[in-house]
């Protein structure tokens, strides 16, 4: 590995989901159901946290007040196996997963690789010779890349991976052929991809984007369905009866109309799974996580870690 650059989505993050931290409430309009405090858990969160409040409102729910739902996602979850700390599995009550970031994997426009078997044959034969970027090491981008090269069954701990704090940098290592592909969330890479200075060589997501002439992780022969995903997490401890009306509000809201149009007006994935069926999910993407950070070399060297950003800060 070459450019070792950490992050920390807000180490402490599904300890902010049990209820400690600075509360940040979304809304406050009156409504006709229960209340709920919905509480980004970082600046990454609060588009989402917006949109999530505003058709909660829409359904007939207060959200200024009452029960507190914080809103986080695979970077926090990666972040806290990265650094030795807590899931929310362990500190927080799943409730209901929101939605999704699609990720994609895109070369130069002038790239030899013109799809992506020739870059997956490439990985394949010489993992290390094939230089990746995207964000952060230990980031979605870089989970993806190691699920891919698992995929493929490539040498994971030969990839080459360098981590940037920003796709405007990915873009530029890539263009200057610094590297040879790089992941990020598709509306990132959207504009570049229309004017042709990048190529989309795969999506990360199970189906194809409806927009987009490329093809899917799973249609090219890698058995990855990946997003980088919003879920909502209620306290600890909390009571049954409480736990059971904020799933019911989460399945209201993500089966209304006005949280699909959001989605669609985000570029999200609308990926709803709640109670016990999305706590069993939640337990595998833990179990999915943990393995890739492993496969990559990188969950043995977290106490050596320094954070990327501001530790704490959800940035």
């Amino acid at each position: 590995m070459r450019r070792r650059r950490f992050f920390a989505w807000g180490l402490g993050v599904a300890a902010c989901a049990a209820g400690c931290g600075t509360e940040r409430l979304i809304g406050g309009a009156p409504g006709l159901r229960s209340e709920f405090s919905i509480n980004p858990a970082g600046r990454r969160w609060d588009r989402v946290g917006q949109a999530f409040a505003s058709a909660a409102r829409a359904s007939g729910y207060q959200t200024g007040a009452g029960t507190r739902i914080t809103l986080t996602g695979l970077p926090a979850l990666a972040a806290a196996e990265l650094n030795n700390g807590q899931t929310p599995l362990d500190t927080a009550t799943p409730l209901s997963r929101l939605a999704g970031d699609v990720e994609v994997v895109v070369v130069p426009g002038n790239s030899r690789f013109k799809d992506f078997d020739e870059f997956g044959a490439h990985l394949l034969a010489r993992p290390g010779e094939t230089l990746l970027a995207g964000g952060p090491q230990g980031a979605p981008d870089h989970l993806l890349f190691g699920l891919i090269a698992k995929g493929l069954g490539a040498d994971t701990r030969q990839v080459d991976y360098t981590g940037y704090p920003a796709s405007q940098e990915v873009a530029a290592a890539l263009l200057s052929g610094d590297v040879a592909a790089g992941a990020g969330l598709l509306a990132d890479w959207r504009e570049s991809i229309r004017k042709g200075r990048v190529r989309a060589l795969a999506v990360s997501c199970a189906v194809r984007v409806p927009d987009l002439d490329v093809p899917t992780l799973l249609e090219s022969g890698v058995r990855v369905d990946f997003a980088d995903w919003t879920a909502a997490f209620g306290p600890d401890d909390m009571p049954d009866g409480s736990r059971e009306a904020a799933i019911r509000m989460c399945e209201d809201v993500t089966g209304s109309t006005s949280w699909q149009a959001a989605c669609r007006a985000s570029g999200w994935i609308s990926i709803p799974l709640s109670g016990d069926d999305f706590r069993r999910w939640l337990a595998s993407e833990v179990a999915r996580t943990r393995a890739v950070l492993r496969d990559l070399g990188l969950v043995d060297t977290t106490k050596a870690t320094t954070c990327w950003g501001s530790c704490g800060n959800g940035h």
